[in-house]
């Protein structure tokens, strides 16, 4: 009887050790990047030249440019003469271009808060007095 229930537990830890604990190695290779919407990585330049691109439309920029005494001419050629580094550093700073805006969304946003404040004052029967 001892024999037996050693070699059924012999037989079941001799199982378990292959199907869970005895793993194939891994597989592991080198794989190209891509971008987040699966183009090839070689096309990075060219998306960031059209960053650069639409941040040079900007007309604070193109104002800049001219008072320096550049034309779009000019611009174009050094754009197409610069390395890959120099794009990509060009492209992180056409970004903080595009993102400052021109303040009137921040205009809007102060004066829908302070609409609200005063709905709410009104709702709760709460008098505005301004002297």
């Amino acid at each position: 009887m001892l024999k037996n229930f050693r070699n059924a537990t012999l037989a079941l830890g001799i199982a378990v050790y292959l199907m869970c604990l005895w793993t194939s190695p891994a597989a592991a290779g080198l794989m190209s990047s891509s971008l987040s919407n699966g183009s090839p990585s070689g096309s990075l330049r060219m998306v960031e030249i059209e960053k650069i691109q639409n941040a040079l439309e900007q007309k604070v920029v193109t104002d800049k440019l001219v008072a320096c005494g550049m034309n779009p001419a000019e611009i174009q050629s050094k754009l197409s003469q610069m390395s890959d580094d120099q794009i990509h550093m060009l492209a992180q700073a056409s970004d903080n271009v595009l993102a400052g805006g021109n303040g009137i969304g921040v205009v809007i946003g102060v004066l829908v808060i302070i609409l609200l404040v005063i709905v709410i004052m009104k709702l709760l029967n709460k008098e505005i007095i301004i002297r």
